[in-house]
């Protein structure tokens, strides 16, 4: 089992002008939404976006 498997949860950091940064990683959406809230008051400027990453097998060659 993979590390993303384990934490599905994402929060990302959108920056001007640079692709986006995967920020952590959580076990469940509530530990990921109030880390969130506390980074949004560290920098209340900063874009966060939280998503599950269901992380579709890839397809093997044959």
């Amino acid at each position: 089992m993979s590390y993303s498997q384990l934490y599905p949860w994402v929060m990302i950091c959108l920056l001007p002008h640079m692709p986006p940064l995967v920020f952590a990683r959580f076990c469940n959406p509530s530990d990921a939404k109030s880390h969130s809230q506390a980074m949004k008051q560290l920098m209340p400027h900063g874009k966060f976006l939280i998503f599950l990453d269901i992380g579709l097998p890839m397809e093997q060659e044959e």
